[in-house]
């Protein structure tokens, strides 16, 4: 009987020809998937690489000591057009006046939901809303705090800027924090309370703790969400060429003014990107590549502060 047909069968039963030609196309095929995630990565990062240095093109020339030292010029006066001291220090307001208000009830959202009624009939929902609140247009956000808090002061002021703001931040705290939570081992929580602690100090002392780093940075992404945001607050704290911080030789030695039209950046680089005066956009241009750089430089510490948590 001739043998020149017969090819050899490896142990699974395939002829060595068809094992090797299967082999060859998986790796082609892995070839091919590793050239397009390659590609994928390196074109992002060129868009990103091109985007900074257009702006650093544009808004580095305009970066002085003057942007951070001054407020806002009239056109036509000695030393137009200023600088953005007020909106960098109204932003700074709101953003510490919605964290405030929107983290401490995102959280406690995020643990109810994670260590209390996890099944229950009342967590579908709230998860639901939430999901839907964070997807919500940031303009519809603005419209309910003018209906809500504008209109029945009277004014545009910034404690209706601080809350539209807060509306926007709660919904990713707490789902961020929920998840982030229900990562802890069920280990902890049953050690804990063989030890003879009761739920709430478990939740307190160890599930807390053990997904602060996650936490935080869910907390931060929530943050640099409601840094960027312009409709909410147009439509709520509007904006002001005024500092709303002044100081005097009086107690408390500084006055906050926050119950009228408020500055913040993002209102003022709209305002002067849509206005005629050529020094006015080019400060715009200044503060777009002010708020990115801030957002960067929180993002940056706080990865480096939960660093050591995160090797833990």
């Amino acid at each position: 009987m001739s043998t020149a047909n017969i090819q050899p069968v490896d142990p699974l039963g395939q002829s060595t020809g068809q094992s090797t030609f299967r082999s060859k196309w998986s790796r082609i095929k892995s070839g091919i998937m590793y050239c397009v995630c390659a590609g994928s990565t390196f074109f992002i990062l060129s868009l990103l690489v091109l985007v900074i240095g257009y702006l650093i093109s544009i808004g580095f020339s305009s970066i002085n000591k003057a942007f951070f030292t001054m407020d806002p010029i009239p056109t036509g006066m000695a030393n137009a057009p200023g600088g953005m001291r007020n909106a960098l220090v109204g932003t700074a307001v709101l953003i510490f006046l919605a964290s405030l208000i929107g983290i401490p009830i995102g959280m406690m959202t995020g643990v109810y939901l994670a260590e209390y009624d996890v099944g229950s009939r009342i967590a579908t929902p709230v998860r639901f809303i939430c999901d839907v609140l964070a997807g919500v247009p940031s303009i519809v956000v603005g419209i309910l705090g003018y209906e809500l808090l504008v209109r029945p002061l009277g004014s545009y002021n910034g404690w209706a800027g601080a809350v539209a703001l807060a509306f926007i931040m709660v919904p990713i705290v707490a789902r961020t924090t929920e998840e982030m939570l229900r990562l802890v081992p069920d280990s902890y929580r049953q050690a804990s309370i063989a030890l003879g602690a009761n739920k709430a100090v478990t939740i307190l002392k160890i599930v807390i703790p053990s997904g602060t780093a996650s936490i935080v940075t869910g907390v931060m992404l929530a943050i640099a969400r409601v840094a960027g945001e312009t409709a909410p607050l147009l439509f709520t704290a509007l904006g002001s060429r005024f500092s709303p911080i002044t100081f005097d030789s009086s107690f408390p030695f500084m006055h906050a003014t926050i119950d009228k039209p408020f500055p913040s950046l993002t209102a003022q680089i709209f305002s002067y990107a849509s206005g005629a005066d050529v020094d006015e956009r080019r400060l715009a241009w200044a503060g777009i590549l002010v708020l990115i750089g801030l957002i960067f430089f929180v993002n940056v510490s706080i990865r480096f502060a939960t660093r050591s948590k995160r090797s833990t």
